[in-house]
């Protein structure tokens, strides 16, 4: 990876309330080491967007994940891509095969949220 410029900023979801879930979600659930993990492969995205697998898949219009490789398992970040921005707008950590129905749908009402607000 090079030190090159930013393709991408990385920037957290807010709610209409002010939460920040991923924010939340790193620093609650995830140890310094997971967090760290996760913050590289982050990264990785922000500087050589557009990337794909197995670091980037495409799960919906609008919608990616990053699949970051943690001590007990997957570690997926949800976002989306607007004006030069990774918008943030999910995280859990995946624990089977398939992406869990109610995961995607956080992801996805969240997208429907940051939508309205861009408009």
């Amino acid at each position: 990876m090079s030190g090159g410029e930013k393709k991408l900023q990385a920037v957290f979801f807010t709610s209409e309330i002010g939460r920040s879930p991923v924010r939340e979600w790193l620093k609650e659930e995830l140890s310094e080491e997971q967090r760290k993990a996760v913050g590289t492969d982050m990264r990785t995205v922000e500087l050589n967007w557009p990337i794909g697998m197995p670091l980037v898949r495409k799960l919906d219009a609008d919608l990616w994940e990053v699949r970051s490789h943690i001590s007990g398992g997957i570690a997926r970040v949800l976002f989306t891509v607007d004006a030069g921005y990774m918008i943030l707008l999910h995280g859990f950590v995946k624990k089977t095969q398939k992406t869990p129905a109610n995961e995607l749908e956080t992801a996805r009402h969240r997208l429907a949220v940051q939508k309205g607000k861009l408009t």
